[in-house]
C-alpha cells in the first residue's frame, strides 16, 4: 500500500482518530457521535491509549473519573439524555479498573444505551508474565479478566494485533448505532498492542455517518392489529423508554386524541405523556396507582410501546387478569415484540404509531370507558397532593421531599434516581411535564447510578437544571463523582435524604416477615446482632469533604429555601435532609417475592399463606 494512502499511527491513536470521525444522523439531523473519553489511567494504559488521549486533547475530550463503574454510569446517563444519538468511551488499566467496568456496563446492556469500554489487557506477547494485576489461569492463556465484560457487553473483542481494528472498530459502531442491539461494547487491549505501530488505511479516519433509520412494521400485522384495537371494549397502552427514545411522545398523545385510549407508563417511560393529560392515568408496575392497576385489570387488549415488560415495573406476570386478554407489542426489537406470544409489531416506535392513527380513524374507546379512566387519574392525583404534603413530626416524610422537589423543579429539568425506596415514591409522586424530565434507571436499579448518572445528563443538556434523589444506603455507593463534578465544573442538585438504612428493601423485609433483618444501619448490640444504636454517620461532612456546597435541612420549608438557593448557584450542591423511614407510599399491587415455604417464625408462615393466597389468584402469560 502507498504510504500516501497509510498513516503511521499506534493502534491507540488510531482507535481515538476513528472514534472522532464517527457520526450518526436521524431524521436528517447528524451528531458527532463520540463526546470524548472518561479514563482512569495505570500501567496498562498510560503508555497507549493516555499518550494517543494526551495528543488529541484539543479536539476529544478527556474526563479523568474517580471509579471506572461511576464512569459508565455518566456515559450511560449521558447517552440516554441524549436519545441514544451520542455517546462517550471509558477507558480503565488492566485487572482491577476493567473489572470495575462490569456493573456499569451490565447496567447499559440492559437498558439499551451505547457505551464504548476500551479496557486494557494483558500483553499479546505474553511477556512479562504474570504482569502486574494479572489472573493467571493454569489451564489456558487466552483468557484474562476481560472476559467477565463478555456476559454483559453486546460486542466483545480483544484487538490482538494492530490491523484487527480495522475491523473490530466498524463492528463496534454497528452495534453501538443500531436501537435494537445497542448496549455496552467492549474492544479489550493489550497494554503492549495499544503502544503498536502500523500502516493504517487514511479510509479508516474519513467522517463515517451511521444514520439512524425508522423501520416499519410488516403490513400482514399492522392490519390485524388494527383489527384486534377495533374490536376491543377495554383497551390499554403501556408506554415504555422507546416511546421517547423514537421522539413518539407527540405521536403518541396524537393516537390517545383520537381514539381515548387510556395510557400507563413504565419508569422509562414516564413522560411519555404529560402529566395531566387526560389519557395519562399513571404508571403501572410494582410501584404503579391505583388507576393504572384497575385499568390493568380490566384491559381485554395491552398494547405495549417500547417496553421490554420488565416484571417489577410493569406487573407483567401478575396485572393483567382479564381471561381473554391479548397483547400487541410495538418494539424496535424482535425479542421483546414477541413476548407472551404477542402480536408483534416490529418497528421504530412513531412510524408504528403514526400507522396505527391513521389506520384507527373513526375509532374511540365508548365514553364510559375513557370517562372512568379519566377520574381514576383525578382521583389518583388528588391522593398525591395528599402524600406530599403529609405533614410529619420529628421528621418529614419521603413524599414530603419528593412533592418538594417537584414543585421546586421547573418543567424542562430532570429528576435522577435508581435504587432503594426513593423510586418508589418517584414513580407513583412525580408530575413529568417533559419526556426527559424523568431518569431514574430501573431496568438494573443499581446502586451508585445515580450521582455519576447525573453528571452525564448535565453534560447532555447543560440548559436543564437535574436534581439527583439519593438515599444514604445508595450515597454511600458512589459519592466519589461529587469529586469529578467539581472539577469539571458541572452544577448538579444533590438531594440526599437520610433514613438510616435501606428503606425499600426494609420494608420488603418485614412484609415478607423477616422484621427488616439487615436493613437498618446500627452498630453491634449487647446481644451481638446489629442492633445497637444508629451509626454517627455524617454524610453532609463527607459531601462537603469532596468539594459540593452543602446545606443541612430538618424541615420542608427550610428544603424549599435551600433549593432556591441551589439553583441560584453555580457549583455542585448537597442538599442534606433526613426523614422518618416508617412513612411511606403504600404499594397497591401485589409483586411475586416468594417467601420461605418452612419457617419457625410465625411472621414468616403468615407472610406465605399470603403469598400462596395472591400467587393463586395471579395471571400468568407466556
Amino acid at each position: 500500500m502507498e504510504s500516501s494512502r497509510t498513516r503511521r499511527l499506534s493502534t491507540a491513536q488510531a482507535l481515538i482518530r476513528f472514534l472522532r470521525a464517527q457520526q450518526t444522523e436521524r431524521d436528517g439531523l447528524r451528531h458527532t457521535f463520540f463526546a470524548g473519553c472518561f479514563g482512569i489511567f495505570g500501567h496498562g494504559n498510560v503508555g497507549g491509549l493516555a499518550q494517543a488521549l494526551h495528543e488529541d486533547r484539543q479536539t476529544f475530550r478527556y474526563i479523568l473519573g474517580r471509579n471506572e463503574q461511576a464512569m459508565v454510569h455518566s456515559s450511560a446517563g449521558f447517552a440516554r439524555m441524549s436519545n441514544r444519538l451520542r455517546a462517550f468511551a471509558v477507558a480503565s488499566s488492566i485487572g482491577p479498573g476493567s473489572t470495575n467496568l462490569v456493573t456499569g456496563a451490565a447496567g447499559a446492556t440492559i437498558n439499551r444505551v451505547p457505551v464504548l469500554l476500551l479496557p486494557a489487557d494483558m500483553p499479546a506477547s505474553r511477556i512479562p508474565r504474570p504482569v502486574l494485576q494479572q489472573v493467571e489461569l493454569p489451564w489456558t492463556s487466552t483468557i484474562s479478566v476481560n472476559d467477565s465484560l463478555r456476559p454483559v457487553s453486546k460486542y466483545w473483542d480483544r484487538i490482538e494485533r494492530p490491523e484487527q481494528l480495522l475491523w473490530s472498530a466498524l463492528e463496534a459502531m454497528r452495534v453501538l448505532t443500531d436501537q435494537a442491539e445497542t448496549g455496552a461494547v467492549t474492544l479489550a487491549l493489550p497494554t503492549d498492542v495499544q503502544a503498536e505501530a502500523h500502516e493504517f488505511p487514511e479510509e479508516f479516519f474519513r467522517p463515517r455517518v451511521w444514520r439512524i433509520p425508522r423501520p416499519a412494521p410488516d403490513p400482514v400485522d399492522l392490519t390485524e392489529a388494527v383489527a384486534w384495537i377495533r374490536q376491543a371494549k377495554t383497551p390499554l397502552i403501556v408506554a415504555g423508554g422507546g416511546v421517547i427514545y423514537s421522539d413518539a411522545t407527540e405521536a403518541l398523545r396524537q393516537l390517545a386524541d383520537r381514539t381515548g385510549i387510556p395510557v400507563v407508563e413504565t419508569h422509562a417511560g414516564k413522560g411519555s405523556l404529560i402529566h395531566g393529560h387526560p389519557s395519562n392515568v399513571g404508571s403501572l408496575g410494582v410501584n404503579g396507582v391505583p388507576a393504572a392497576v384497575e385499568l390493568a385489570r380490566e384491559a381485554d387488549l395491552v398494547i405495549g410501546l417500547g417496553t421490554r415488560w420488565t416484571d417489577v415495573t410493569t406487573v407483567s406476570q401478575t396485572a393483567f387478569t382479564h381471561p381473554e386478554v391479548r397483547f400487541i407489542n410495538v418494539n424496535i426489537a424482535s425479542f421483546d415484540a414477541h413476548k407472551f406470544s404477542g402480536l408483534p409489531l416490529v418497528g421504530d416506535a412513531r412510524v408504528v404509531i403514526d400507522l396505527l392513527t391513521e389506520a384507527l380513524a373513526g375509532f374511540h374507546v365508548a365514553s364510559e370507558y375513557q370517562d372512568k379512566a379519566a377520574r381514576l387519574a383525578r382521583e389518583w392525583d388528588a391522593e398525591t397532593i395528599r402524600y406530599t404534603t403529609l405533614a410529619n413530626s420529628p421528621f418529614p416524610s419521603q413524599g414530603e421531599v419528593v412533592g418538594a422537589v417537584n414543585d421546586a423543579a421547573e418543567p424542562r429539568d430532570v429528576v435522577v434516581a435508581a435504587a432503594g425506596s426513593l423510586p418508589n415514591d418517584l414513580q407513583k409522586l412525580w408530575r413529568a411535564r417533559d419526556p426527559k424530565s424523568y431518569h431514574v434507571e430501573y431496568g438494573y436499579s443499581c446502586m451508585g447510578y445515580e450521582i455519576p448518572a447525573g453528571i452525564g445528563i448535565k453534560m447532555a443538556a447543560p440548559d436543564r437544571e437535574v436534581f439527583v434523589m439519593v438515599g444514604d444506603g445508595t450515597y454511600l455507593r458512589m459519592p466519589s463523582e461529587i469529586v469529578t463534578a467539581v472539577q469539571e465544573g458541572i452544577k448538579v442538585i444533590i438531594v440526599l435524604v437520610q433514613n438510616h438504612g435501606f428503606a425499600s428493601v426494609g420494608a420488603l423485609s418485614r412484609r415478607l416477615g423477616t422484621e427488616g433483618f439487615g436493613a437498618d444501619y446500627r452498630s453491634r448490640g449487647d446481644d451481638g446482632q446489629l442492633s445497637g444504636d444508629r451509626l454517627p454517620v455524617d454524610l453532609a461532612a463527607n459531601a462537603g469533604s469532596l468539594g459540593a456546597d452543602v446545606i443541612r435541612v430538618d424541615t420542608i420549608d427550610q428544603l424549599r429555601n435551600a433549593l432556591d438557593t441551589a439553583r441560584a448557584a453555580t457549583r455542585t450542591t448537597v442538599i442534606h435532609v433526613e426523614t422518618d423511614p416508617s412513612v411511606y407510599v403504600p404499594r397497591f399491587h401485589w409483586w411475586d417475592v416468594a417467601v420461605a415455604e418452612v419457617s419457625e417464625s410465625e411472621t414468616v408462615r403468615e407472610a406465605r399463606t399470603t403469598y400462596e393466597k395472591e400467587r393463586a389468584g395471579s395471571r400468568r402469560h407466556l
